[in-house]
């Protein structure tokens, strides 16, 4: 391993285990408000306003700029439970190569605007991520998005396709249509399921959907947020919204149209993930047959014309956790490329 990823993955190890707000307290003693106020972000935050669906609302994002650019902008596009924050090692090792790195958190997440009568779907996330790019006079871009950022991704790349130049997917989820085999769920349902979550709950969810039933130290940082906002007066607030953008991952699927990706697309699947949007309410004839993450990421390969497939097998749903060194290689030789 050489001096410079060393480097990078002291930082990551750094972030998880102090978590990004820097208090030093554990997470059991922390209460987040719907859009953060008290949780620091590991880079200046900046706000989009935005006026959308006759709303005005503010959208969050950082930007870090090289010291060398190379005249590249990767956007970064997290996950349903994560948000601009835990892509720190990623923009540190992106800018380091001299990549300039947008980082938004999207409508509905992080420190962003959450309204409640908001019709959310990705063509509407997309286009308000293509309107920061236009706000600060950006075009050309890589897109990389993880897990639920893996279909924006798609759909941002299909909706803008003379901005993106390439796209790079996570552990996307989406590669499956759920509504197909899975009962629905309604948005009542789910609000009601999202009233019930605790930290334990949200730590045992990602313990054995993401990292394969193992769980250590450094991934509490990983459940900071969701954990802290159960805890405070507006979670009601955070949790219909997170019941809205569950039904638009359920009902919006965005791999019928992997077919239509014209630009160079790399998917790094960590092989251990089982990730699956409303498993738990599957026949348990299919059940386990759902979030076959080795076999969906070879099939999305195959139907996106110009794809690469990096597959990880030490690693689940967040190969940027699990193997950083591998993950940015992979990353970073595609984005240089």
């Amino acid at each position: 391993m050489n001096t410079l990823m060393k480097m990078w993955l002291s930082l990551f190890i750094a972030l998880m285990v102090t978590g990004c707000s820097h208090t030093g307290n554990s997470a059991a003693e922390k209460a987040y408000d719907a859009e953060l106020s008290g949780f620091d972000y590991p880079r200046p935050v900046q706000f989009f306003e935005v006026e959308s669906q006759r709303q005005k609302l503010r959208m969050a994002y950082m930007l870090a700029e090289p010291g060398k650019p190379n005249g590249k902008t990767v956007v970064l596009l997290h996950g349903k439970n994560f948000a601009g924050f835990y892509w720190e090692p990623t923009i540190a090792a992106l800018v380091n190569q001299g990549f300039r790195v947008v980082v938004p958190d999207q409508i509905g997440f992080g420190k962003s605007s959450k309204p409640e009568a908001y019709q959310y779907s990705f063509s509407q996330l997309a286009a308000l991520t293509e309107q920061l790019l236009t706000h600060l006079k950006i075009d050309k871009v890589s897109v990389v998005g993880h897990s639920m950022g893996g279909m924006l991704a798609t759909r941002f790349t299909l909706q803008y396709p003379s901005r993106v130049e390439k796209l790079a997917l996570v552990n996307p989820i989406g590669l499956e249509d759920w509504k197909t085999v899975v009962p629905y769920a309604t948005i009542d349902e789910t609000y009601a399921a999202e009233l019930k979550s605790t930290e334990e709950s949200i730590r045992e969810y990602q313990k054995t959907a993401y990292f394969a039933g193992q769980w250590k130290p450094e991934y509490e940082s990983l459940i900071e947020v969701l954990a802290g906002w159960t805890r405070h007066p507006d979670y009601p607030k955070v949790a219909y919204v997170s019941a809205l953008t569950s039904d638009m991952i359920f009902t919006q699927p965005v791999l019928y149209e992997f077919g239509n990706i014209q630009t160079p697309t790399l998917l790094i699947i960590g092989q251990r993930d089982r990730t699956a949007i409303g498993k738990a309410r599957a026949p348990a004839s299919i059940r386990e047959s759902l979030g076959n993450y080795p076999e969906l990421g070879r099939k999305a390969a195959r139907a996106i014309p110009k794809a690469s497939l990096v597959e990880i097998r030490e690693a689940g749903h967040m190969p940027q956790v699990e193997q950083f060194q591998v993950y940015f290689d992979a990353l970073s030789h595609f984005l240089g490329s």
